[in-house]
């Protein structure tokens, strides 16, 4: 721990008795900084802390000093941030340090008289090591994408992560309008934000994974922060009925569309359409449908192979929105291989018009879509999605930071 003790002198309205031309002193401050100065290979996922007895803490920068001065100026999301507590006696950093850097950290303290001294220390972190250094594979959405208002926030990272809750933590949500999500883990490498509601139409929503410096797993370190920045667009929502065979969308409240369908015949489990609240995911304009890709392979009496247009993706069990112009059944009977079939005209609207992330809800067969099959996270109920959650606690998306702490313990 780096330690200074400060000694300033302290005026008064009157001298004690006894003790004349005698000036009393304000008790010393003692300041604490850890880790310690010129300490080195400091484990990036400890807190950075200034302690003072004696005193309050005015102010407190820990600064990155080993950068080229020629580089990029860090992004916002790489500072340094940290907490006072209402006393103005501990300072905490938020987030963990990027390892292999080295910091200064400069605090200005004051005694009981006002005085103010500054403080300073330095230390270096630990390097992450060759094929040990967390990153961040793939994401959805992107930066940019305008997305529908059930879309989670789907983080792939390229080696398994075993402390989940450090990483849970590193991970702010900010939304632009109210709401509370948390995330659950499928697998040890995919991580999943959903709110407890569908997110509020026509807003921003930050994504701040400031992973550089937490410890996924033994001795495995986040090495870079990432931000992602989307759009929550209208509401749409598409309601299909398996007994009725209809969709019918609903837009900010109001109902826009009414379409004949024809689902899965429902002959196998395999031809079911899956009941339960699905996303839209990935759209193509035209693509080859093979059952192989299902488990129908080519020579089984059931193998298919057909082009079809406008296809809107809504699970991973092979089941899209499409347009089948060769069923003479929309609107009467289900006659598919588990696809919702729609004629070409409706096909084509619905794909123009659907954003990623927005609900599709069916019901009627007695095949229940699962959670992880596709983006099915609506499937488990608010309570359950909070109790997979690591942390265990909802985060308040309208409010900084997350639930827990990303730091790791000495």
């Amino acid at each position: 721990m780096a330690g200074g003790l400060l000694l300033t002198a302290a005026g008064c309205s009157s001298e004690p008795e006894g003790n004349s031309g005698a000036t009393p002193t304000a008790d010393p401050v003692d300041v604490v900084v850890t880790p310690d100065d010129g300490a080195a290979e400091v484990r990036p996922d400890l807190p950075v802390t200034v302690e003072v007895s004696g005193g309050t803490i005015t102010e407190v920068e820990v600064e990155r000093t080993d950068l080229d001065e020629s580089a990029e100026p860090p992004e916002e999301s790489d500072a340094v941030t940290g907490t006072l507590n209402e006393e103005g006696t501990e300072w905490v950093s938020d987030w963990t340090l990027p390892p292999g850097g080295d910091f200064t950290v400069r605090a200005v303290v004051e005694d009981q008289a006002g005085e103010a001294t500054e403080v300073t220390s330095s230390f270096s972190t630990l390097e992450a090591v060759e094929g040990r250094r967390l990153e961040l594979e793939s994401n959805f959405p992107v930066s940019g994408d305008v997305v529908g208002v059930g879309m989670p926030i789907i983080v792939n990272f390229d080696l398994p992560v075993q402390n989940k809750a450090a990483v849970e933590a590193a991970m702010e949500v900010v939304s632009d309008k109210p709401a509370q999500g948390a995330w659950n883990w499928f697998g040890d490498r995919t991580a999943v934000f959903r709110t407890e509601e569908y997110w509020e139409p026509y807003q921003e929503v930050t994504v701040n994974m400031r992973l550089a410096g937490v410890q996924a797993s033994e001795g495995v370190y986040g090495i870079e922060n990432y931000q992602l920045n989307f759009e929550v667009g209208r509401s749409q929502i598409s309601e299909i009925d398996n007994d009725t065979h209809r969709m019918v969308v609903t837009r900010d409240g109001e109902q826009i569309q009414d379409f004949p369908i024809s689902n899965g015949d429902g002959s196998t489990r395999a031809y079911t359409t899956t009941t339960g609240v699905h996303l839209t995911m990935l759209k193509f304009e035209s693509m080859v449908m093979d059952s192989a890709t299902v488990g129908v392979p080519e020579g089984h009496p059931d193998y298919y192979r057909l082009d079809v247009d406008y296809a809107v993706q809504i699970s991973s069990s092979g089941e899209f929105t499409h347009a089948a112009p060769w069923n003479t059944d929309l609107g009467v009977a289900n006659r598919s291989h588990g696809c919702t079939n729609m004629s070409t005209e409706d096909a084509r609207w619905f794909y123009e018009n659907s954003y990623m992330g927005d609900p599709v809800i069916i019901t009627g067969t007695d095949r229940e879509l699962e959670v992880d099959n596709g983006w099915g996270y609506w499937q488990r109920s608010w309570d359950e999605w909070l109790s997979h959650s690591t942390l265990g606690e909802a985060d308040r998306t309208d409010e900084p930071g997350s639930p827990g702490s990303p730091h790791g313990t000495a």
